[in-house]
């Protein structure tokens, strides 16, 4: 079957109550378990540091009377544990860059929490809908791993994103979801518990397009993203523990976020049209999201149903953040990168 189809199984079923739509055969269990106890002696096996805080306000040099509000929610890659410095984290980088990009302050708002999976972003909603200011301009959710390592039903996983999404939205607020990362990258993990572990991401991750698109919000796939760069050089991408991203890695999935976190607040200037030179397309939701899990850094966003436009936009060098509270950004954007999709095309099975 191919991945667009069990893909929109799942979401289907999330959307009608099923609950055992899984997303690994039973056949395997046997062989699972055995990988699962190797690779437990490998991963983790360093102590990844506490994720420090990095709320409060980013480029406190522009002078815009109201700040824009972003929030991060999701699981421990959300949170940035692993490093140790507060500019090292997703969050930073982000609001960094995002007021490099607006020229706007950027106040931030981490509700992400180490271990969550996606049943926990209710709660991690309903925080931030309860604090006085109300919804965010934007939120970025990262969150998925979690759910194939815990073996949260697939179904019962997309539901809980959507009905997430779906509270965000109905709030006002845009939202950009980064998908289910490739944990078939992780250096310890053996086959055939590597090739398992990676159809399990990229399933997930292609139904967690479709719900997302669905509710109105967009994606950015993680996956290949953090597959053959992190497979390339595994020792600056992971941390510590060998499970969880280093500086490095955090830093390339956010230069990956940035354009559509930009795009959604209308500041990138981008325009969400096609280019054909760059391999973009107008595909229906399903076949838009199997097509973004193959190369990281594709955006999918939602276009007239059942369509989907998937983009691949140009990335750009994220400034330095100098701490939370008053991190200043660059004066200027900063210089355009070329995207990895210009100097190759990732088209794993």
């Amino acid at each position: 079957m191919s991945r667009a189809r069990v893909a929109r199984r799942i979401a289907a079923g999330a959307a009608y109550g099923g609950g055992s739509i899984g997303l690994l055969g039973v056949a395997a269990v046997g062989v699972l378990l055995a990988e699962v106890q190797l690779a437990k002696r490998s991963v983790g096996g360093g102590v990844a540091p506490l994720p420090p805080g990095a709320d409060g306000r980013y480029g406190r040099s522009y002078d815009a009377a109201t700040p824009l509000r972003l929030a991060l929610l999701g699981d421990s890659t959300a949170a940035g544990q692993g490093v140790r410095r507060t500019g090292q984290t997703p969050g930073a980088l982000l609001a960094s860059g995002l007021a490099a990009v607006a020229e706007r302050p950027v106040d931030l708002r981490n509700v992400a929490l180490s271990g969550a999976c996606s049943d926990d972003l209710e709660r991690q909603v309903s925080l931030l809908l309860a604090a006085p200011a109300g919804a965010p301009d934007v939120c970025v959710i990262m969150i998925g791993a979690n759910d194939v390592t815990h073996r949260l039903p697939a179904t019962q996983s997309v539901r809980c994103l959507a009905a997430a999404v779906r509270r965000l939205r109905t709030a006002g607020a845009e939202v950009v979801v980064g998908t289910c990362p490739d944990l078939g990258t992780i250096e310890p993990v053996y086959q055939p518990l590597r090739w398992l572990a990676r159809r399990a991401s990229r399933q997930l991750a292609a139904a967690q397009t479709i719900v997302v698109v669905e509710q109105g919000g967009r994606t950015v796939s993680l996956g290949d993203l953090l597959g053959p760069e992190f497979a390339a050089n595994p020792r600056e991408m992971f941390g510590v523990d060998n499970f969880h991203p280093s500086a490095e890695g955090y830093a390339t999935a956010a230069m990956a976020l940035l354009p559509t976190l930009c795009a959604a607040l209308g500041v990138w200037p981008e325009a969400d049209r096609i280019d054909v030179d760059r391999h973009e397309d107008m595909l229906p939701v399903a076949k838009a999201a199997a097509e973004a899990v193959k190369e990281g850094g594709t955006e999918v966003t939602g276009a007239r149903a059942p369509w989907a436009l998937l983009k691949h936009r140009r990335r750009r060098r994220l400034p330095e953040p100098a701490g939370p509270g008053g991190a200043e950004p660059a004066d200027t954007p900063p210089p355009p990168r070329p995207t990895d999709r210009d100097a190759r095309l990732s088209r794993e099975p």
